[in-house]
């Protein structure tokens, strides 16, 4: 069977960025999708998973180097470890041996998308100078983002293909199964807070719900990630890319209560990973009382991700308009963005 002229290689296929792209890609036809993780997936027409070690080079040769036909790599993967240095080592590794695999025998390769995010601009350390742009000078290493847009800098020189770099806030949309998901997070605390007849309330500290803030809707990043690796004005570049709009949550979460029918009461500080911890009783009669998707409570496990964004207490926002000056027209309205999630999770019968 002829291979279709656009083959995307997405790695980290079922992670928030990857899952959103592949149903992108589908939606517009005239794409074949391989889509690498480590559970791999299901697979449907013009779909297919490998399940792969990316942090094993032997099994990266073995299971990748036959895809000769890809054209485009779509970069997403992520493995957390406790400290920015030790974040290093495996996720270079994983981008090396993706790149060690593939980019030789793919005669036609146009592109390399490459994740990052705003731990490019100190985000993750404290306080960092706001709207970060893009030519904001780095942060004292280790830095595994820098370093994995180091080692595509170098790569390319002298190659035909392109590379490009996308830095999203918090990403909001629908994953399961994948622990940076700030949509699902909200959409489950605040079911189960209306299942137990509690207010909404803000679970982060009082310091955090006045902060000025953006987000990127999962479905922009995705229209993101392919207008950057099939634009010429794009290549070679690295673009913040977030919904266009800052939002406080002290006038953003009344309106996320209203979405689920609730009242609002002041925030309090809590760890929803301890919090959240015993709620698997609630989330399986939650499960039969409703009739919803039989996802298990072990696939739902953001919590410790949405304890950092709820807990920031400095703003934290970066400048799109490069993009914008490049030729992405996306945005999208925060609080419309937030209705239409949890109108996604509701459709998917993953909340009532």
């Amino acid at each position: 069977m002829s291979s279709p002229k656009n083959v995307a290689l997405v790695v980290g296929a079922n992670g928030i960025a990857g899952l959103n792209l592949i149903e992108h890609l589908e939606s517009l036809g005239g794409w074949e999708v391989i889509g690498l993780s480590r559970r791999g997936g299901d697979a449907r027409e013009g779909v297919r998973f490998i399940s792969v070690d990316l942090l094993d080079a032997a099994d990266s040769r073995e299971k990748l180097s036959g895809l000769t036909q890809v054209t485009h790599i779509f970069y997403a993967a992520y493995q957390d470890r406790p400290t920015p240095a030790e974040l290093v080592a495996p996720n270079v590794a994983m981008l090396v041996n993706v790149v060690n695999a593939v980019e030789p025998v793919a005669r036609n390769l146009q592109h390399i998308n490459l994740m990052q995010g705003y731990k490019v601009y100190g985000a993750h350390l404290g306080p960092f100078k706001t709207p970060a742009r893009e030519t904001d000078a780095h942060h004292m290493p280790p830095e595994f983002n820098v370093e994995q847009q180091d080692f595509l800098e170098q790569r390319q020189r002298g190659k035909s293909w392109t590379w490009s770099a996308l830095r999203p806030s918090v990403v909001v949309g629908y994953a399961m199964g994948t622990p940076m998901n700030a949509g699902l997070a909200i959409s489950v605390y605040a079911s189960m807070s209306k299942e137990l007849g509690l207010p909404l309330r803000f679970p982060g500290p009082p310091s955090a719900y006045d902060i000025l803030m953006d987000v990127t809707d999962a479905r922009l990043l995705a229209h993101a990630m392919l207008w950057a690796a099939t634009s010429p004005k794009a290549a070679n570049q690295a673009f913040n890319i977030n919904n266009g709009d800052q939002f406080r949550w002290s006038e953003l979460w009344p309106k996320i209560a209203r979405m689920f029918d609730l009242e609002v009461s002041p925030p309090l500080p809590m760890s929803l990973v301890d919090v959240m911890a015993d709620k698997a009783p609630l989330w399986d009669r939650m499960v039969a009382k409703h009739g919803l998707a039989p996802h298990p409570y072990t696939d739902i496990d953001p919590w410790r991700h949405a304890q950092g964004v709820f807990s920031l207490n400095f703003d934290f926002l970066a400048d799109p308009s490069k993009a914008r000056r490049h030729g992405f027209p996306g945005h999208i309205e925060t609080e419309t963005m937030f209705r239409e999630v949890f109108a996604d999770y509701r459709r998917r019968k993953v909340i009532p």
